[in-house]
């Protein structure tokens, strides 16, 4: 599914003649997601990244993780463009040519991956984007090779955060199929598809990295 309004260009965020999007959450988490990839991605092969937005973040990662090949997607033609915009600028050649993927698809363009990761979709999208993302996830992954979520989740043990219950109640007004999901919720939907419990890590700005492996 696409990304909200928030992370798309204004007219003056986007130069001239270039379709290089600029989400400004990626300078802000994005050293503290690479961190964590390194203890989690394989030491080699494919990895699909789910509803890449702007490409940044799979350039970032593809600049450091030099070991490995990156398979950015989204569904939206912008994001598409600005993920090849930016690869192009990059000129690095671990990163393939952007696929067009929704996450609620009964199909995928793509037939296997070494590890998957999927940041900031599933509370900026219909839950049927989850499904389909632990479902297709299913059917690429190896057993033991992992599944990387990030982003703010609820948890039944704690009481919300403030600046998360205030970005939840902002997701639902834009579209009441969004929000933030509730991580039990989400680890019953991997369970069901195959994947074993839940590695969670915290993050700054009360985010988490929740780390799936197939059974």
């Amino acid at each position: 599914m696409s990304k909200p309004s928030f992370w798309q260009p204004t007219a003056d965020s986007r130069p001239d003649a270039d379709a290089r999007l600029h989400a400004p959450s990626v300078q802000r988490n994005r050293e503290a997601i690479l961190a964590v990839l390194g203890g989690v991605l394989p030491p080699a092969g494919l990895v699909l990244e789910i509803a890449s937005g702007s490409g940044e973040h799979a350039v970032h990662f593809a600049r450091a993780l030099t070991h490995l090949t990156f398979q950015p997607s989204d569904p939206s033609p912008d994001a598409v463009a600005s993920i090849a915009a930016w690869t192009r600028e990059s000129g690095l050649p671990n990163i393939l040519p952007p696929l067009v993927l929704d996450a609620t698809a009964p199909h995928w363009p793509i037939e296997v991956a070494d590890a998957i990761l999927c940041i900031n979709m599933i509370h900026i999208a219909p839950w049927a984007a989850a499904k389909g993302l632990f479902r297709q996830a299913s059917h690429l992954l190896k057993p033991g090779r992992p599944l990387y979520l990030y982003g703010p989740y609820r948890r039944a043990d704690r009481p919300l955060e403030p600046s998360n219950a205030t970005f939840d109640e902002s997701l639902r007004s834009r579209n009441p199929a969004w929000g933030l999901r509730d991580l039990d919720a989400v680890a019953a939907l991997a369970a069901a598809s195959g994947f074993g419990p839940p590695e969670v890590i915290e993050m700054p700005a009360n985010n988490l990295s929740v780390i799936f492996r197939l059974n």
